[in-house]
């Protein structure tokens, strides 16, 4: 009886000892990355400025080669050129994965499933950063054929790889500067404006008044050089740079920012 005892107690004591496995961390980076894609494709707005971003470039392309008579030259040209308005688009798809949430209220959800802002941020930079490249590099590839098909298109094609890298890496580039602004101001409006006036309104303005400093600042300009092979360290620099400032201010006020 005291041996059946003592065995039962010793059985006791070893299962009370070991503790069933509590999954202490959370979402995989890459799941995160994924859920972020899925967020900035699942609204209307988002999916409108995916599917404006990948054809509103060869569209106009298409316009351009069936009303123009002027030879076009070398095809890298139209296609840096076009390139910077699917990029500018994409800046609306950066700051709405990101301001969007706060300007409808979606963050709390977010937060609350994944507490550690800082990999909400970085889940939501990667994210677009994909979408960006991708959808810069469809629309590059459909303006590209556009020319190619296009009537009187016989043109030098020697630039375009450089021109078609150019724009998938600041399609990417862009994506990551609308998301870091939104999340910094989180407001869908006051960032969008606040960033298309920057960029199409103060940027030329200061171009024409002092273009040595314009050069060093203007990401649309950097992204036209670039290009058209006409660039070098400082164009690279200033992408990064808007790059790093606007995703770092937004990190910073994220993690500071009270949710209502």
């Amino acid at each position: 009886m005291t041996t059946s005892t003592s065995t039962t107690t010793a059985s006791a004591s070893v299962a009370s000892s070991v503790r069933p496995a509590v999954r202490t961390r959370g979402a995989s980076p890459a799941t995160l990355v994924g859920l972020e894609i899925r967020k900035s494709l699942s609204t209307r707005s988002g999916r409108t400025l995916a599917l404006a971003s990948a054809l509103l470039a060869p569209a106009t392309a298409a316009v351009l080669a069936l009303t123009s008579d002027d030879d076009l030259g070398s095809a890298a040209g139209p296609i840096g050129a076009l390139g910077l308005v699917t990029v500018l688009v994409l800046l609306s798809l950066g700051v709405l994965s990101t301001a969007g949430e706060w300007t409808h209220r979606t963050v709390q959800t977010t937060f609350l499933v994944v507490p550690q802002r800082g990999r909400v941020v970085a889940a939501k930079a990667v994210a677009v950063a994909l979408l960006g490249a991708g959808l810069a590099a469809v629309g590059t590839a459909a303006t590209a054929g556009v020319l190619a098909v296009a009537p009187g298109g016989d043109m030098a094609w020697s630039g375009v790889p450089q021109a078609f890298g150019v724009v998938v890496a600041a399609g990417a580039a862009f994506a990551v500067i609308g998301a870091g602004v939104g999340a910094a101001v989180a407001n869908s409006p006051a960032a969008l404006t606040g960033l298309y006036l920057t960029v199409l309104g103060v940027m030329p303005v200061l171009r024409l008044a002092q273009p040595g400093v314009a050069e060093k600042l203007d990401p649309a300009d950097a992204v036209l050089g670039l290009a058209l092979g006409h660039g070098g360290t400082t164009p690279v620099l200033v992408l990064t740079g808007w790059v790093v400032v606007s995703l770092a201010a937004g990190a910073v006020v994220t993690r500071r920012r009270a949710v209502a």
